[in-house]
C-alpha cells in the first residue's frame, strides 16, 4: 500500500472515532480500538518527521545543567566541570531507529513537536503522557545552587541536606470546565511550556549563581588560577573577603585536586601561580597593610627570595639530645638597607609605604605607652629606630615574622611552621606546666590545674602548631625561640581593641622567650624582634646604618656602633619586660637570667638595652635586595628627566688621575 493510502485510511479512520464518540459513552471502546490499528501509520509518520527536522545551526551553544557553562554543538561533555550534553534536545529524535532512512517529509508547528515527543511517551504507565526530564521539578541546592532530582536526599554537587519541603498549598476549587482527555495540542502546549521552562529556569539558575557571593568566590580562585583578573575584581566589587579560605566541602566543586587544598587564600594562589598583578590587588585591599600597593623585595625577585627559602630549610637540623627538637644552624639578622636614604624623598614614601604595616607602626608608637620608639637616645642618638615590616594577615603570621627579621623573606615554605610543631615536645610541656600552675596560684582567684587539663591543652596546642593556617599562641613562640636558638623580644599593645576601639583584653605575648632548654653557649645573644598587634605579628627591623661614601675609603673611623642596634628591654615607664617560662628560682634573679642569655646594657640615660648584631649580609639576600633597589632607582631616574643635571665649576679638575685617586 502507498504512502497515500495509508494516509487516507489514518484520517478516515480517525473520522469515524469522532462520530463514534459522539452519540454517547459507549464508543470509546471502539475508539481505543481504532487508535491501536493506527498506531502503525502513526509512528511512520513520526520517523518521517523526524528524519525531515532541519539541521541545527553549527554555531548554536548548548548549556550545561550543572555550571551554566555554553558549549559547541560538537562538544559531547561540558568544558568546564565535563558532564555530560543533555540528551533533551536534537540529538536525541536522531538516535532513533530509522529515523535517517525514511524519506524527508514538511512537519512543522504543533503536529511536528508532538511526533517528535511521541516516542518518549510510548512507555508510560497507565496510558498517561509520560513528562519529560524538562518539566520534573528538581530543588535547588542552597549551597552551590545545582538542581538536583526531587528523590535526591543530599546534593550531588556539594553533599548538602536537602532543605524541609514548602508546605502544600490549599486545595483549589474544583474548575467548571468539564474534564475532557488531552488532545494533540493540549500535549503540544504542555510539552512546549515545559521546555520553555527549562530555558528559564537555567536563566534564572544562572542569574542566582551571578548574584551568591559564594559562587562567586569560587570563580575567583578559578580566575587566579587561570590568570582572568576580571573574576577576582568581580568577587571584591561584590563585598568578598580577600582573606577568605577555601573550606574543605569546597574543593570537590573547584575538581582541581593539584590546584587547591583546605586553607587556601586568594592571596597563596596568587603567590603559587605567580600572579603578580592580581597579587599586588590583593594586597592592596587585605586588612592590616594600609592603603596601597605592598611591594616587598621578595616580590620584586621572587627566584631569588624561593633560593633563600630553600637556604632557610637546608639549615634546619635534628637535635640528637635529650631535647628532640629542630633547630637552626646559623644565625642571620635582616635590616633595611642603608641605600634607600639616597632616593629622593617622593620615592623614599613610596618604598616605606610598600614595605612597611602603617597601621601597626601607628598602634605600636601611638598611645599613652608607646611600645617601640619611646626612647630619643636609643631612636636618634644610637639610629636604633624600628620598622615594622608588612607581612600577610594569616594564621601563619607568626613564622612569616621571624623568618622576615632573621632573612628577609616569609616562610611560605612552612619550614619554620614544621620545626616548631616538632619542637612542642615533652620537656617544653613540663616547662610550659610548671609555668601555668605558677600563672594559676597568682591572687586574686587562684586554682590548680590538673594533669588532664594540662594535658588536653597541650595536646591542642600542638595540633595547631602542626595545622598551616592555625592561631598560634604564647607557647607557640616560646618553641620558635628554641628552633632558631635565640631570644625572641615581643613588642606589642598592652590592652586588644577591637574596630570600635573598646578594649578586648590583655595581650600576654609581650616580653622576652628565651630557649632556656638549650645551653647558652650554643645559641646567640643577638635577639630578634617582632611586633604584636591585635592578633597579627609584625618583623620589627632597624635600618642599616648609612655610611657616607667617605667611609668606604676611610675605614679607621668607623664606630663600633655602626654594625650594632639597641633593643630596650624595658617599657616606656622604665620597667622590666616580662620574662615568660621561668622557674621560681629564676624569676628570684629576673634580671641576672636575662644578662645570661643576652647581651645586655645600660645606656646613657639608664634604658636597659640588648644588643643585636647586625651580621654581613648573605650573598642572596644582597642580591634580593639590590634587585629591590633597582626597581626605585628606575622610578627616581624617570622622576629627574632624561637630563643629567650639570656639574658646577668647583667640580672640575684639570690636573691628572693620579694611583691613589
Amino acid at each position: 500500500m502507498s504512502e497515500e493510502a495509508n494516509q487516507d485510511a489514518s484520517k478516515k479512520a480517525a473520522s469515524n472515532c469522532q462520530e463514534a464518540a459522539a452519540p454517547g459513552a459507549g464508543a470509546g471502546a471502539e475508539c481505543d480500538v481504532l487508535d491501536a490499528s493506527t498506531n502503525v501509520s502513526q509512528t511512520h509518520v513520526t520517523q518521517m518527521t523526524a528524519s525531515s527536522e532541519p539541521p541545527v545551526a553549527e554555531n548554536t551553544k548548548w548549556i550545561c545543567e550543572v555550571c551554566t557553562y555554553e558549549n559547541y554543538p560538537l562538544s559531547r561533555k561540558c568544558t568546564m566541570c565535563r558532564s555530560s550534553k543533555p540528551l533533551l534536545g536534537e540529538d536525541i529524535f536522531k538516535l532513533q531507529d530509522g529515523a535517517s532512512a525514511l524519506p524527508t517529509q514538511d512537519v512543522c508547528g504543533a503536529e511536528a513537536v508532538t511526533e517528535r515527543l511521541k516516542p518518549l511517551r510510548i512507555s508510560s504507565p497507565q496510558g498517561q503522557p509520560c513528562e519529560g526530564a524538562s518539566s520534573v521539578n528538581k530543588w535547588p541546592c542552597p549551597t552551590c545552587t545545582y538542581e538536583n532530582w526531587p528523590k535526591a536526599v543530599k546534593c550531588a554537587m556539594c553533599g548538602a541536606a536537602c532543605p524541609p519541603p514548602a508546605p502544600p498549598p490549599a486545595p483549589a476549587p474544583p474548575s467548571p470546565t468539564p474534564s475532557r482527555t488531552a488532545g494533540t495540542n493540549d500535549i503540544c502546549n504542555s510539552q512546549n511550556l515545559s521546555l520553555h521552562d527549562v530555558d528559564s529556569n537555567t536563566r534564572r539558575t544562572s542569574k542566582r549563581r551571578t548574584n551568591n557571593v559564594d559562587w562567586i568566590w569560587l570563580q575567583a580562585c578559578l580566575g587566579v588560577v587561570e590568570g582572568d583578573e576580571r573574576r577576582v575584581e568581580a568577587y571584591l566589587a561584590s563585598g568578598g573577603d580577600p582573606a577568605r579560605a577555601l573550606a574543605p566541602h569546597e574543593l570537590p566543586l573547584l575538581d582541581r585536586a593539584s590546584a587547591f587544598d583546605v586553607g587556601h587564600t586568594l592571596v597563596h594562589l596568587a603567590i603559587r601561580f605567580q600572579r603578580q598583578e592580581i597579587l599586588a590587588n590583593l594586597l592592596s585591599r587585605i586588612s592590616g597593610g594600609g592603603s596601597g600597593i605592598k611591594r616587598s623585595p621578595s616580590y620584586i625577585a621572587p627566584d631569588l627570595a624561593a633560593a633563600i627559602r630553600r637556604h632557610m630549610a637546608s639549615c634546619i637540623r635534628v637535635n640528637k639530645g635529650n631535647f628532640l627538637s629542630r633547630y637552626m644552624t646559623e644565625f642571620c639578622t635582616f635590616s633595611l638597607p642603608a641605600e634607600i636614604m639616597e632616593l629622593p624623598g617622593a620615592v623614599q614614601q613610596q618604598v616605606f609605604d610598600e614595605v612597611l604595616d602603617r597601621e601597626a607602626q601607628r598602634a605600636l608608637e601611638g598611645g599613652p605607652r608607646p611600645a617601640v620608639n619611646f626612647s630619643g637616645e636609643v631612636t636618634a642618638r644610637l639610629r636604633s629606630r624600628l620598622f615594622a615590616l608588612w607581612n600577610r594577615s594569616a594564621g601563619d603570621c607568626l613564622p612569616d615574622a621571624a623568618a622576615q627579621a632573621a632573612y628577609g623573606v616569609a616562610d611560605r615554605g612552612q619550614a619554620l611552621r614544621a620545626a616548631l610543631a616538632a619542637a612542642m615536645a615533652a620537656p617544653l610541656y613540663a616547662r610550659w606546666a610548671a609555668w601555668e600552675r605558677l600563672q594559676a596560684a597568682r591572687p586574686p582567684a587562684p586554682y590548680a590545674p590538673s594533669e588532664p587539663q594540662l594535658r588536653g591543652e597541650w595536646a591542642r596546642l600542638a595540633a595547631a602548631a602542626a595545622r598551616p593556617g592555625a592561631a598560634l599562641r604564647q607557647p607557640h613562640v616560646f618553641a620558635l625561640a628554641h628552633v632558631l636558638r635565640r631570644p625572641l623580644l615581643v613588642l606589642g599593645v598592652e590592652l586588644v581593641a577591637s574596630h570600635r576601639g573598646e578594649p578586648l583584653g590583655y595581650a600576654r605575648f609581650r616580653g622576652l622567650y628565651l630557649p632556656l632548654l638549650w645551653d647558652p653557649d650554643r645559641c646567640s645573644k643577638s635577639p630578634l624582634c617582632l611586633g604584636y598587634t591585635r592578633g597579627h605579628f609584625s618583623a620589627l627591623v632597624p635600618m642599616e646604618p648609612y655610611r657616607p661614601r667617605r667611609d668606604y675609603i676611610c675605614r679607621d673611623d668607623e664606630e663600633e656602633t655602626e654594625n650594632v642596634t639597641y633593643l630596650p628591654l624595658t617599657d616606656s615607664e622604665g620597667k622590666l619586660l616580662p620574662v615568660h617560662y621561668l622557674t621560681c628560682e629564676e624569676m628570684a634573679d629576673t634580671e641576672g637570667v636575662v644578662r645570661r642569655w643576652l647581651s645586655a646594657c645600660v645606656t646613657r640615660g639608664g634604658v636597659l638595652a640588648a644588643r643585636q648584631t647586625l651580621h654581613p649580609r648573605p650573598l642572596l639576600q644582597a642580591q634580593m635586595l639590590e634587585e629591590w633597589l633597582n626597581h626605585y632607582r628606575r622610578l627616581a631616574q624617570q622622576s629627574q628627566g632624561p637630563f643629567p643635571p650639570r656639574l658646577s665649576g668647583a667640580d672640575l679638575s684639570s690636573d691628572p688621575d693620579t694611583d691613589e685617586e
